[in-house]
């Protein structure tokens, strides 16, 4: 038996252990200052996130405040947000659970150390609070539990933060203790449990959205926990699928003193800026496995006509993710899934995910990629080739209702034309070629096998009742039937006029408008 192989293998190994160098404690880790703008401002782009933030914060607090027993099953978690535009300011204050006065200071300065953590809750990296920090001029947090006499406030000096952001690095914990202002006030007229934030001195930012009560409205009313509204006739079937699995934690959310909360925007017929009406008939849901077997989210789809893609500014496009009821990314966040992209902004829908291992990102812009992200991806695929289906076969749908419809209108004009009485026998045998051509045309459209039955029936029976009027015509009246104060000289000259405004109008029906007023002239004279 021979050991060279192994000698060589332990020589190897050393000699790799060597260059690797020894192992040494590392003496000291910094943290800079930079840190607190890269968790606040520089992480949430959009000013509007500001607002799903906070209002996420609340959904959390007042499904604390449930648990606990605080808010009963009947009392509705509320949030009311005021926009003072005089002094530029916005506060928004829950009815949630609180923070104490023992643990206020200690949760309103931590970066990155929730609690939340591997629990139900929407948010739990403790960074969300901060993202007003960088749209106003001063950031101020009040609080109180039931078991709190006083109501405790720390506000953030954001000017001065700035300031000292551009300076030369330094102690994080310094820079905050510089900048945030603990103190501790009555009671007063603030409620027995509640959390606030306000933004005083608000910036001017992007058109000012953060400042207009309506804007507001519309971005809650798509990625807020809020309930559909009572006009909307599949509320009940979907609140029916996703309560037992999602947690809703639907807020009644009230802005600018507002008597009616804000609902989801989904309606059951949604009018158009063109004036052309949406209509909502039909909803599929359907539940995704997780990789573990395990219900991974709800998919629910709204189906409507699809002939083509919805506006921006009804606030329903688009497949949409969902977690803890809150909106994930944008509308366009799963357009790749669709064999062409443009088919997402023609569907309406949403995916609930309710599989823990398929997280939010940090920007909650969109979720980590992950292996139980990727399955629940590849599983929405068929649903999006579907609805791709249902638009190709709407668009040509479509086309061969417009082929028929130019066909149809062709048919009204001649019939219309021979009635007038005007042209020749010998032009009105031409016109009626090709009207029969035109009826075969228009059944051979319909006949498509894209439509069934009902799809045709209304185009079937306006194509009878042409057939009918069409046959009703004498097949060789003499022409200028309707003129009475023309010799039969006249009327061949007439006629043949009339014919020549036919042939020369680019415009059938405008060509007929002429006749028929030159006609009444005539007869009048």
């Amino acid at each position: 038996m021979t050991f060279e192989p192994a000698l060589r293998g332990n020589r190897a190994a050393l000699l790799a252990a060597k260059e690797k160098g020894d192992v040494e404690a590392i003496d000291t880790i910094v943290i800079g200052r930079d840190v607190l703008e890269l968790v606040s401002s520089a992480m949430y782009i959009d000013p509007m996130t500001v607002y799903r933030e906070y209002v996420q914060n609340a959904a959390d607090a007042i499904d604390d405040a449930r648990q606990k027993g605080m808010l009963g099953r009947e009392d509705a978690g509320k949030v009311t947000i005021d926009i003072d535009a005089a002094s530029r300011s916005i506060r928004i204050r829950d009815n949630g659970i609180g923070v104490s006065n023992a643990e206020f200071s200690r949760k309103m300065t931590a970066l990155g150390a929730s609690g939340k953590r591997g629990t139900n809750s929407r948010g739990f990296r403790g960074v969300g609070r901060l993202a007003g920090l960088g749209y106003a001029q001063e950031l101020i947090f009040r609080s109180r539990t039931s078991d709190d006499i006083m109501v405790a406030e720390l506000s953030w000096d954001c000017r001065k933060l700035k300031a000292l952001l551009r300076q030369d690095d330094g102690d994080i914990e310094s820079l905050i203790r510089s900048v945030a202002t603990l103190r501790k006030r009555p009671a007063g007229d603030y409620p027995e449990h509640f959390f606030e934030v306000e933004l005083r001195g608000v910036i001017r930012i992007r058109s000012d959205k953060l400042m207009s009560p309506a804007v507001v409205e519309d971005y809650l009313g798509q990625v807020a926990p809020v309930p559909f509204s009572p006009e909307f006739s599949f509320s009940g079937q979907l609140r029916e699928a996703l309560a037992p699995v999602v947690q809703l934690g639907e807020l009644e959310i009230f802005v600018d003193g507002k008597e009616q909360p804000i609902y989801r925007p989904h309606r059951d017929t949604i009018v158009q800026e063109n004036g052309k009406p949406i209509h909502f008939d039909r909803l599929s849901i359907t539940e995704i496995s997780g990789m573990d077997g395990d219900p991974a989210a709800i998919v629910w789809i709204l189906h409507h006509e699809y002939e083509g893609a919805l506006p921006a500014s009804i606030g329903i496009k688009g497949l949409r993710l969902r977690a803890g009821n809150v909106q994930v990314g944008e509308s366009n966040l799963l357009e790749d899934l669709f064999p062409e992209p443009r088919f997402n902004s023609w569907s309406v829908g949403e995916i609930h995910v309710i599989d823990r291992k398929i997280t939010p990102n940090g920007r909650r812009d969109h979720f980590e990629q992950n292996a139980h992200y990727i399955n629940l991806i590849n599983q929405l695929s068929p649903a999006a080739r579907e609805i791709a289906k249902l638009c190709r076969t709407s668009s040509i749908k479509r086309k061969w209702l417009r082929e028929a419809d130019l066909h149809r209108q062709q048919i009204q004009q001649a019939i219309e034309v021979i009635e007038q009485g005007v042209i020749s026998v010998d032009q009105r045998t031409k016109l009626s070629a090709t009207t029969e051509e035109n009826f075969s045309r228009v059944r051979k459209a319909l006949s498509n096998p894209v439509f069934d039955a009902d799809d045709v029936k209304p185009h079937g029976r306006v194509l009878d009742e042409l057939k009918i009027r069409y046959e009703s015509l004498h097949p060789v009246a003499e022409p200028l039937g309707p003129v009475t104060g023309l010799d039969e000289g006249e009327r061949k000259a007439f006629s043949r006029f009339c014919e020549l405004v036919y042939e020369c109008s680019p415009n059938a029906a405008a060509a007929k408008s002429l006749i028929d007023k030159m006609l009444s002239r005539i007869n009048s004279a």
